[in-house]
């Protein structure tokens, strides 16, 4: 684990160690693969080499190169109010922090999901002093090259990123671009944070995306879709486009649905585990709620997050309909493949990267065998649409045949959308409508009770497909 920061000193041959874990946690704190730790990013170095500027989780930090003091915290305030501060980098053609210039910083608040600007001067031991800030999100402000002027962008869920200028006060905004004007004439929803306790005891958070007129007194059908954590995401905008891989919110919630996108933390072994975990008591505080039709919620995920949905489907039968893109169900097979494009051996993603087993196939057999949904499709009750891809070079796209032959074996309802030619996503539009489409029209007849459309009920021969566009 790296969690150490040293110097060498080229000419004399000599090395420093700058910090100790007691001294300052400089690795990520939140790492949940089974992998050694990234360091959080440098800032750089001041003038004449006189300092070295890391960040830890929160704070930005002075390390003496030749270690002859103590690490220097010159945020002071970023752990005490969960602030995370990066420095902002307005030359950069400057190879070098200048002490004698202010300088500014970004951050965003864990708790509340906000942007904001600060100044700090580092000839002074003070926190930052806040410039701008608040309940949205600031795009990185660009300064102009021979002036004071700074543009930047902020948005929300339902404010579209437009470009507003100012100067190095923050003080006075002004919206120079109205880029998407159509914008104010469509349903846009809304977007919350909310909070759960996981069944392991963990409190974790989430984003609930909510129709536009939303009442509480109603029930509304949910359709749940994540894939690893998102809610730092509270304010983030999401333009309506058809998605290569992933339900368009806005098309969502304008049409009646609730979305629950939640939080996943892993324990190494059990991924499928964690997600049921933090997911399912999430949707059960939500249903707590009195808004949420707990006959009609569905579950969509693409890739990692098509993996999880199809684990859910086998232990639980909450879901009313769930779209599983790109999924892997038998971690046996998927160890010993490649992936295609790059060629590497899918064994690295199972012991040290996303998929968190930790141990080789040899060493733990009982964990690949409990995280692959294929193994328990008998317990699966619920209609599971899958898209799989026959130029997939990132999941082998016969794990969606493995899972779609398994459920029709077994008399599940079941569908299989391959696109071909198409890589992990259609990338092709008209496939990637003609996808929004499809699973538009399942959830419709799952979760809303909307007529089954002929796909559905007879299928697509492939003597019948229009290979020219990959369906």
């Amino acid at each position: 684990m790296v969690k150490e920061w040293y110097t060498y000193d080229i000419a004399s041959g000599k090395e420093y160690r700058l910090t100790t874990p007691e001294t300052l946690p400089c690795h990520d704190e939140l790492n949940d693969v089974p992998n050694v730790a990234s360091s959080y990013p440098p800032a750089g170095w001041l003038k004449d080499d006189k300092a070295f500027i890391i960040s830890d989780r929160y704070d930005l930090w002075s390390l003496d190169p030749k270690a002859e003091n103590p690490p220097v915290n010159i945020t002071m305030n970023g752990r005490q109010t969960v602030t995370t501060y990066s420095l902002i980098d307005f030359d950069t053609e400057n190879d070098y922090i200048d002490p004698s210039v202010l300088q500014y910083l970004m951050a965003f608040n864990e708790k509340t999901k906000g942007s904001s600007i600060w100044s700090l001067d580092l000839r002074k031991k003070n926190p930052p002093s806040e410039l701008m800030g608040g309940d949205f999100r600031i795009g990185r402000p660009v300064k102009a090259r021979n002036s004071s002027s700074v543009i930047c962008t902020m948005e929300t869920f339902d404010m579209f990123p437009d470009y507003y200028i100012t100067d190095l006060s923050f003080k006075d905004r002004k919206q120079i671009t109205t880029a998407n004007p159509q914008h104010k004439d469509y349903y846009r929803g809304t977007a919350e944070l909310v909070r759960w306790t996981s069944l392991d005891g963990k409190e974790i958070e989430g984003l609930l995306y909510k129709p536009e007129g939303f009442n509480p007194s109603l029930k509304y059908p949910m359709i749940v879709n994540f894939y690893e954590k998102s809610s730092s995401g509270l304010y983030s905008h999401h333009i309506p486009e058809p998605g290569r891989s992933t339900i368009d919110y806005h098309y969502y919630t304008s049409n009646g649905y609730l979305i629950f996108n939640p939080d996943v933390y892993y324990k190494d072994g059990y991924p499928g585990q964690s997600a049921f975990n933090c997911v399912i008591p999430g949707i059960m505080s939500l249903i707590e709620n009195g808004f949420v039709d707990v006959k009609r919620i569905g579950a969509q995920g693409h890739s990692w997050g098509g993996y999880q949905v199809a684990y859910l489907a086998t232990r639980t039968d909450l879901f009313a309909a769930i779209e599983s893109g790109a999924p892997v169900v038998n971690m046996y097979s998927a160890y010993g493949g490649i992936r295609w494009e790059t060629g590497l051996n899918r064994s690295f993603q199972y012991e040290h990267q996303q998929s968190r087993i930790g141990a080789t196939i040899w060493e733990a057999p009982h964990l690949y065998w409990e995280n692959s949904p294929l193994f328990a499709i008998d317990k699966i009750n619920t209609p599971i649409l899958i898209m799989s891809n026959d130029k997939d070079g990132h999941v082998p796209w016969w794990q969606g045949i493995e899972f779609f032959i398994a459920m029709r074996r077994l008399g599940k309802p079941s569908w299989l959308l391959n696109y071909n030619g198409e890589p992990h996503w259609p990338l092709k539009h008209p496939n990637r409508v003609d996808f929004q489409k499809r699973m538009s029209q399942f959830f419709a007849h799952y979760l809303k009770g909307e007529p089954m459309p002929q796909w559905m009920k007879e299928g697509i021969p492939a003597t019948e497909k229009d290979f020219t566009l990959g369906y």
